[in-house]
């Protein structure tokens, strides 16, 4: 078919140099005129022999009218042309179509005719001019559309049958047409260089939006750049993102599958594989198609391709067992009636152009009596096809295939025929028929009309060219049957789709339902809408699901599998302390310091705050055992207060035991300050309470082992000791060792205090609400110089064990201080590596050991003899020494 186009324009270029060749200047500059784009010859040059002809055969049209101004069509009304063998010895065979006709084209093509004759009955619309029509068959092949183009370009009078003449009588002011867009660009290029305006009704393909390469190109459809979009915005709207593409290898295909996978790469939607094909290729090539589709994984097929194309592919699918897919398709196909007839497809959805209605236009089509049927080769092929019958003397026969079949008896009725030609149910891409004869009229009418006291006066014989027309079409705005009609800079109407779905009727048939609407001039976001309900695949009410994987769930994030797209990917769960809150989440996100993720991973929460309390159980058994430390405490000093006038209380220093009593009250007491929440007043409080109370008690108990001491010292003869170490010496002992501790406190606390703190470091999950010491050396001079003290009062207690007489209590010291400093001896490692409040559980239980320790040992026994062994508080038991 190319080599057929191409001999074609080198005819034509032939024709033209012998043309330019045979002028013969005779005295005087021969002078050309321009008309309609093409160089013609004034009466005044001379030619020479070679006479101005037609190289070739010119096509009869399909439908024709004489009129004033005379406009072509275009129209794939039959599928095929017949493809003759070349030898390049004799010139080719002539174009011809075969193959049956397609209804739908001829109903557009018929459409066209209603559009003139109603025109030519208006009284607003050019009246008083008559509009003619040439309108013809391309076949949907190139080298026909482009021989077609250089025949209307010409405008040869077809009623000379000479060929001595060249003639404008027959020149067509505009073109409706092509319906493909690969035909349209072949004839787009040969009507641009001559400003010949050519309006198509079904041309999508968006590269003809150029006007540098098109400059002449207008179309009453919207480009495939927006059903592209739309199609892509649809797809990612049902949730699909796995998909397959096919798509015909024509400027159709290629080009709106282009812009399609470039916006379904922009939505995030990964195609599983992209194959094309046309119809005119080799079987086993639709075969390999057929084979990719089945057997892909992915659910949803996007399918760019015109019904011509698509009912190749359906029938080859057709030859084995057709796996479910939901197929989403472009206009050009998804709107056929034709179609519909693949019920497998059922559940199939795509946009369409919106639906209309024209009035009259069903009369007009069923309006074909045998007589005018008969003088139309075309209308007489599409009767003997529809009633298979043969009419008495057609004058078109294809084959002998016609002559098999019997006579037309005359009971056909029209009205009963169920094809897309008499259905205008559906008038889609008929209007845009519609639509391109009325604007190709406005445009007209703005040439050569002028309106006077509201009325329109037309002057048919002005004479205009196309390249008027032109620039009249790039203006017109009107509306018709309730749509607007208009062309932007690029030559596109505003691109309005409606939203179709194949669903399986009650009768078993499938029909094309609107669903939905698409108006790309509405803001982002608000273009789409659905207002019915869908059917899907097999007839599902359910969306089908079509992904490589399965969405990630909220805590989990994706993780690409290595050598596939970006939509097959695994799911691995959000480490701890990170989250995904989204679908199919391509990170995880850590939580605030102060946060955590839950269990699931897919919120943060704040971190659970702990700190030893009053209300868990660990904080309430340490309490009760501090307060009734405290209480055993002030019950003995009750107990020696009581008997304080008895010889063990007397013997044991009277006043050193009440203030050693008040220390270890004082020493339970504290640890209550280590629970609760911490606070900078507690903090500060319960370390330094701590470290003077406990030196304030182990001073009185050094004072004790002091006096003891001091006392078997004082027996000796010649020894004065005791006047040294009397009772005001023991008061200040006491006062400057617990004054030492109180600077030291004094000190930490005016340098760096302890302080509350958020411990975020020792557990990831939950805080730990602790008292940092502020300076580390301020706490451990304090727990330093409680141990000093401790290690000297452990040394003269063991000095002192020895001595005789049952008062001396040198040998209950020397336990208390072991029990004190093995306690605080394991305290250190122990306080240094527990964890979180058990750090705060360690330092109350090595408080509460060893005072319980001090107290058992020193207070005890003495109690014990006070309260239940009375026999011996006396002064001659005290002081018997063979007795321990």
């Amino acid at each position: 078919m190319e080599i057929s186009a191409l001999f074609i324009s080198l005819r034509l270029a032939l024709c033209l140099f012998e043309l330019n060749s045979a002028l013969v200047f005779n005295g005087s500059q021969v002078g050309l005129k321009q008309r309609s784009g093409l160089t013609v010859l004034r009466s005044g040059a001379r030619i020479s022999t070679v006479k101005c002809k037609l190289l070739g055969k010119a096509h009869l049209p399909a439908f024709s009218m004489d009129g004033d101004y005379n406009i072509g069509g275009v129209f794939s009304i039959h599928h095929y042309m017949h493809r003759g063998k070349h030898n390049y010895t004799s010139t080719p065979e002539t174009l011809r179509c075969i193959g049956s006709i397609d209804s739908r084209e001829l109903q557009m093509s018929r459409s066209m005719v209603f559009a003139i004759d109603e025109i030519n009955n208006s009284t607003d619309l050019l009246p008083g001019i008559r509009l003619g029509y040439q309108i013809y068959d391309s076949c949907a092949a190139v080298p026909m559309a482009v021989h077609l183009a250089f025949q209307l370009s010409n405008g040869e009078d077809l009623e000379v049958n000479t060929s001595d003449h060249c003639s404008q009588s027959g020149t067509v002011i505009a073109i409706v047409g092509e319906s493909g867009s690969t035909p349209s660009i072949s004839m787009s290029r040969v009507f641009g260089p001559f400003n010949i305006p050519q309006v198509s009704h079904f041309a999508t393909c968006a590269c003809l939006s150029n006007k540098q390469q098109y400059p002449s190109f207008f179309r009453t459809i919207p480009s495939d750049q927006y059903q592209a979009t739309a199609l892509a915005k649809m797809v990612k709207h049902f949730g699909w993102k796995w998909i397959g593409a096919i798509h015909a290898d024509s400027d159709y295909g290629n080009n709106g599958m282009a812009s399609f996978l470039e916006a379904a790469y922009k939505e995030g939607i990964c195609v599983e594989y992209s194959e094309s094909f046309y119809r005119t290729h080799p079987l086993s090539k639709i075969q390999r198609v057929a084979d990719v589709i089945r057997r892909s994984t992915a659910m949803v097929v996007v399918a760019f391709a015109s019904s011509g194309d698509m009912r190749i592919l359906f029938e080859e699918l057709l030859q084995k067992p057709v796996p479910p897919r939901q197929w989403i398709g472009s206009e050009s196909w998804v709107t056929d009636p034709d179609m519909l007839r693949f019920t497998f497809c059922s559940g199939a959805i795509g946009f369409a152009i919106e639906k209309s209605v024209i009035p009259g236009l069903r009369d007009f089509l069923m309006d074909l009596p045998p007589n005018k049927v008969a003088e139309s080769p075309v209308l007489t092929e599409f009767w003997e096809n529809e009633f298979n019958c043969r009419l008495g003397k057609s004058r078109y026969r294809e084959s002998s295939v016609s002559s098999e079949k019997s006579q037309c008896d005359g009971t056909e009725n029209i009205q009963t025929l169920q094809s897309p030609y008499t259905d205008t149910s559906q008038l889609r891409i008929t209007n845009m028929v519609y639509k391109a004869v009325y604007a190709i009229a406005h445009a007209i009418h703005n040439s050569v009309c002028q309106k006077t006291n509201s009325t329109a006066q037309c002057d048919r014989l002005t004479k205009i060219g196309s390249a008027q027309v032109l620039t009249q079409l790039k203006k017109v705005s009107f509306s018709r049957n309730g749509y607007e009609v208009s062309f932007d800079a690029n030559g596109d109407p505003v691109a309005t789709y409606d939203l179709v779905n194949w669903q399986q009727s009650q009768s078993g048939s499938v029909e094309l339902v609107t669903v939905g609407h698409y108006n790309a001039s509405l803001p982002v976001g608000q273009e789409f809408s659905i207002n019915r309900n869908l059917t899907w695949v097999g007839g599902s009410t359910q969306v089908p699901s079509s992904v490589c994987t399965d969405s990630c769930l909220p805590g989990t994030r994706k993780v690409l599998q290595k050598g596939k797209p970006i939509c097959c990917y695994d799911c691995v769960p959000c480490p701890e302390g990170e989250i995904s809150n989204s679908t199919d989440s391509s990170d995880c996100f850590p939580c605030p310091r102060e946060f955590w993720s839950n269990a699931e991973r897919s919120t943060c929460f704040p971190k659970p705050v702990e700190f030893l309390s009053f209300d868990e159980v660990l904080g309430i058994i340490l309490a009760v055992f501090s307060v009734g430390g405290a209480c055993l405490a002030i019950i003995t000093a009750a107990v020696f207060f009581r008997h304080r006038t008895s010889p063990i209380v007397r013997a044991n220093n009277s006043e050193l035991s009440f203030l050693l009593l008040f220390s270890l009250a004082l020493c339970f007491l504290c640890s209550l300050t280590f629970i609760g929440t911490p606070s900078e007043w507690s903090c500060m409080l319960r370390h330094t309470a701590f470290g003077i109370t406990f030196v304030l008690c182990i001073s009185c108990v050094l004072g004790k082992t002091m006096v003891v001491l001091m006392a078997f010292k004082a027996t000796l003869p010649g020894s004065n000791v005791m006047k040294w170490f009397g009772p005001l010496q023991q008061r200040l002992t006491v006062v400057s060792f617990t004054f030492i501790q109180v600077l030291i406190c004094t000190i930490w606390l005016a340098v760096s205090p302890p302080f509350p703190l958020k411990n975020l470091t020792t557990y990831k999950e939950k805080i730990i609400l602790e008292c940092a010491l502020g300076s580390a050396l301020g706490f451990w001079a304090v727990l330093g110089y409680i141990g000093l003290l401790a290690i000297f009062c452990f040394v003269l207690a063991v000095v002192a064990r020895k001595l005789p007489d049952n008062f001396n209590e040198a040998k209950l010291i020397t336990f208390s201080m072991l029990i004190f400093c093995a306690v605080w001896i394991t305290f250190i490692p122990a306080y240094v590596s527990s964890p979180g409040k058990f750090t705060v559980a360690v330092e109350i239980f090595a408080i509460l050991a060893s005072s319980f320790g001090l107290f058992l040992c020193i207070f005890a026994p003495k109690c014990f003899i006070i309260l239940f062994r009375p026999e011996k508080n006396t002064k001659k038991q005290l002081m018997n020494k063979n007795q321990s």
